[in-house]
């Protein structure tokens, strides 16, 4: 692979794997804001969080794992399936209840759900994920499998006992967890220096001795090589490591956030590091993208949304006659 310096010091990678990265990272953007407007004409119900502002951390770690690694994530959780494989029509008949979705309409939003490849969740439950985690990679080392369990989770779980609890077993038992936090300063809605009185997230995963780094959450770049190098961290020494990528969200914490907490000039400003609109001038500085390449990419994942979205609308709703299905077990049926 032919690499580069960029104009912001993190390395550039040859252009095929650029634009694989930008697309991934719009694919991930657009089918955002269609399921926001998509809630707000209530073809969507429930809870919806939106990963907009956040879309390098995900795109950027799933360069480091191969389809045999497992991936646990949060109730924010859309993008992460999408870079595991799972198709714009599957995500979207979920979050519309259909039986064409991944749950088979079951979990919506928060609970997207794929065994074969290797998606555990969608949590709804602030730190849920981390003790899953531990438990597929003590799997792992029982049956003597070189896998990484990837963790996804945010910084408001770190105030979670499951944090460290989790922390405290992966680092004693050295099981091959890549924990990954991404902090995007507010949790559900409180500022971190508002809740936790150490905001230096690194050193509370370090007092277990796990080994740590911190990168920058809003470059897609930088995030593949921190997570390709604490990957490897995992895989030669079977223990646990923490990376804590800094990020932010544009949007309010869910649809029904009224976003007291911080101001638009902050948003504002944190907007002006948008990991796409980033990497795109990037790749526009070096020659390697121009607008008719771009409308073009954005022609190909419009399609694939209008694709999703009729899939979703078609599918069937679940029968009566099943509605009890997966809830209750009667005794004698497997």
């Amino acid at each position: 692979m032919t690499i580069a310096s960029s104009v912001s010091g993190q390395p550039l990678v040859d252009q095929e794997h650029s634009l694989h990265l930008l697309h991934r990272m719009l694919r991930i953007r657009r089918f955002e804001e269609k399921s926001a407007e998509l809630y707000s004409a209530m073809k969507i119900r429930g809870f919806l969080h939106l990963y907009i502002g956040e879309e390098a951390v995900a795109v950027g770690v799933a360069e480091a794992l191969t389809a045999d690694d497992a991936v646990v994530a949060t109730y924010r959780e859309h993008g992460h399936a999408m870079v595991r494989g799972m198709s714009m029509a599957e995500i979207m008949a979920e979050m519309y209840g259909k039986v064409g979705g991944c749950s088979r309409g079951r979990g919506g939003s928060m609970h997207l759900f794929d065994a074969e490849r290797r998606l555990y969740g969608g949590n709804a439950i602030v730190g849920g994920g981390l003790p899953v985690a531990v438990g597929l990679a003590l799997a792992d080392r029982l049956q003597k499998k070189n896998r990484v369990t990837c963790c996804c989770f945010g910084e408001g779980a770190v105030a979670e006992g499951e944090f460290h609890e989790s922390m405290n077993l992966a680092a004693l038992w050295q099981l091959p967890v890549l924990f990954v936090c991404e902090n995007n300063l507010y949790a559900m809605g409180t500022a971190l220096q508002l809740s936790e009185s150490v905001i230096d997230l690194p050193r509370k995963a370090a007092a277990y001795a796990v080994p740590t780094a911190t990168v920058d959450g809003m470059d897609v770049i930088a995030v593949a090589e921190a997570a390709r190098k604490a990957s490897d961290t995992v895989r030669e020494t079977g223990g646990p490591f923490f990376l804590e990528c800094r990020t932010y969200r544009f949007r309010p914490h869910s649809m029904f956030d009224p976003e007291f907490y911080r101001s638009k000039q902050e948003v504002e400003g944190w907007k002006q590091r948008c990991p796409i609109l980033s990497l795109s001038n990037r790749l526009k500085e070096r020659g390697w993208l121009d607008e008719s390449a771009l409308e073009q990419l954005e022609a190909e994942i419009a399609t694939e949304i209008a694709e999703a979205v009729d899939f979703a609308e078609q599918s069937a709703w679940e029968s009566v006659e099943d509605l009890t299905r997966f809830v209750y077990s009667e005794s004698g049926v497997n």
